[in-house]
């Protein structure tokens, strides 16, 4: 190709690149030939671009792109790439929704990716179903993969999960003799942790197979066999009656249109005399999830709005009876798992290559920026069957020194 041939490519390429990204909040460097141009505002965060490839992907699909791109060393940020993208989301949201591949793509991903029985099992496992001993690399010890509840700014991970797991538990109030019913249990920690601590009885579903098996040694090691089952089996195979259901972070994996029928399950289990807990991502409005996370981290996933999410409880009758927005508690969470990603780096990439250390750091990067800049919300949903009546006057008991805590360092609330 003569270089008057490439000049007009560049040329246009350029030109279009500049009408597209106008005054976005950063600034694209074309990495290649001569092309010394550097597209957007100055004084903004800036990437450098490999090849016209790669630009011309930015311009069609600009978030699936920025992806795939940064994840094969085509594209490298001159920075912090947290910076960038806190900047960023709002203007790559608001250009996805005008880009019909990306709705094209979107619309192909909610069909090869649904949520049915064996396509769960297929989505979960090639999230979750990775050697255990890369998430211990960047995990707490007890291996929590959901949202910490940090009593202050200052609490460590450690304490943070152990906090988030009392929370739950005591906004499900339970009573020593109880019986929980917990979909989607991840490694087990929430499941032991309302047994030892709070005496309860709990059967625990989960469909990867890692997780159960690692959740199961745990148990033992703990001796809490006797009141701990955990079962391989999805969430739609649940039978028998409890007094509290609780889900922690499995919503985003059920799908949008498998609600009334999660909704089903959780009436059978606890009627109308019990009483349950949702926690799960979610959005202020109804939106697609990030087409490159669902081809590349979390197959099948969707994070509903909340209206969206009450489709689980309201053909049933239950009264939602509290809401509580834990969104910058997800970005901390993600700011602390980051941190201890990278300092793992080295061996994540033994373990997996470079391109899975930069496909990760991009996930727990983005899913932080997405936290922080409201993109994302993380909501937990306490609810009760019309019969039952372990509904409290006050929100004291939240606050109340849970039993768990006894000997463990206090902290006080971020705002006192």
């Amino acid at each position: 190709m003569t270089r008057s041939v490439v000049s007009l490519m560049d040329k246009w390429l350029l030109q279009k690149a500049h009408r597209l990204i106008g005054n976005a909040p950063f600034q694209i460097v074309p990495g290649w030939g001569e092309c010394s141009q550097t597209i957007g505002s100055s004084g903004k965060p800036s990437f450098v671009v490999a090849d016209r490839k790669t630009l011309a992907g930015l311009l069609l699909n600009p978030e699936l792109a920025f992806g795939d791109a940064y994840v094969a060393g085509k594209i490298k940020v001159d920075g912090d790439l947290l910076a960038l993208l806190d900047s960023s989301l709002d203007w790559i949201r608001k250009t996805e929704a005008h880009s019909i591949l990306s709705r094209l793509v979107s619309f192909w991903l909610a069909r090869v990716q649904a949520n049915t029985r064996d396509g769960s099992h297929r989505n979960i496992s090639l999230h979750y179903d990775l050697p255990v001993d890369f998430y211990k690399l960047w995990l707490d010890s007890r291996m929590v993969y959901t949202c910490a509840y940090f009593p202050a700014p200052a609490a460590t991970l450690e304490e943070a999960q152990l906090a988030k797991m009392d929370h739950v538990c005591r906004k499900l109030q339970l009573r020593s003799g109880e019986t929980v019913v917990e979909a989607g249990c991840g490694w087990g920690a929430l499941a032991l942790h309302m047994a030892k601590h709070y005496g309860a009885h709990v059967k625990a579903f989960n469909i990867s197979t890692e997780q159960i098996a690692f959740a199961r040694r745990r148990s033992q090691e703990e001796g809490l066999d006797g009141q701990v089952e955990f079962i391989e089996d999805d969430y739609r195979n649940i039978h028998g009656r409890f007094d509290a259901f609780v889900s922690v972070g499995m919503l985003e994996h059920v799908g949008a249109e498998n609600y009334e029928e999660l909704g089903r399950v959780v009436h059978r289990t606890v009627g109308d005399s019990g009483r349950g807990l949702l926690h799960f991502i979610g959005r202020n409005q109804a939106h697609a999830f990030s087409p490159w996370m669902r081809m590349r981290i979390f197959p099948g996933a969707y994070a509903p709005a909340l209206r969206e999410a009450l489709k689980v409880l309201e053909p049933w009758g239950f009264s939602v009876l509290d809401v509580e927005n834990l969104r910058q508690h997800y970005a901390r969470t993600l700011e602390h798992w980051l941190a201890r990603f990278e300092r793992a780096a080295d061996q994540v990439s033994r373990m997996f290559g470079p391109e899975f250390v930069r496909a990760w750091r991009l996930y727990l990067t983005g899913s932080a920026a997405s936290f922080r800049t409201g993109t994302l919300q993380l909501f937990q949903l306490v609810f009760a069957g019309r019969k039952c009546q372990r509904i409290p006057w006050t929100r004291a008991y939240l606050y109340a020194e849970p039993p768990a805590a006894k000997g463990r360092a206090k902290w006080v609330h971020a705002g006192s």
